[in-house]
C-alpha cells in the first residue's frame, strides 16, 4: 500500500491538496513498520490543479492524507483510485500510523475554495 502525504515543505501536513506538488509516499516495510520510501517533487503543471492528463504519479497512491482540500478534489481522486483524507494532524508520520491502525484522524479544519 501507498499512502502520499501532501507536504509542501517535507516536514509537516499541508493542504490545498490540488495545488500541492510536494509529497511524502509512506509503505510499510515486511514487519509493519511505517517507512518513507520516497518524495515526490512535481512541476506546476504537474499539479492536480493544473493537470488535465491520463496518467499522473498520485494515481499510484492508495490513499492521500492532507490537511485540506475541495470536494471536487476529492471526487476527481476517487474516480482516479485514490482514497482522499483530510485532518488536522501536523506529523505526516503520526497520520499515517494512525491511519494504518484504523484510527480516525482528527478532523481537518473547513477548506473554503475561492
Amino acid at each position: 500500500m501507498k499512502i502520499g502525504v501532501t507536504s509542501q515543505n517535507f516536514k509537516t501536513i499541508t493542504g490545498h491538496a490540488g495545488k500541492t506538488r510536494r509529497f511524502l509516499i509512506y509503505s510499510q516495510d515486511e514487519r509493519g513498520n511505517i517507512i518513507e520510501i520516497e518524495r515526490l517533487y512535481l512541476p506546476k503543471a504537474m499539479s492536480m490543479h493544473e493537470f488535465r492528463g491520463d496518467r499522473h504519479p498520485i494515481d499510484e497512491f492508495d490513499i492521500l492524507i492532507t490537511a485540506g482540500c475541495g470536494d471536487g478534489f476529492s471526487r476527481r481522486m476517487a474516480s482516479r483510485g485514490v482514497k482522499v483524507v483530510t485532518t488536522s494532524e501536523v506529523d505526516p508520520k503520526v497520520a499515517v500510523s494512525l491511519l494504518l491502525a484504523g484510527v480516525s484522524l482528527p478532523p481537518a479544519q473547513p477548506h473554503e475554495h475561492g
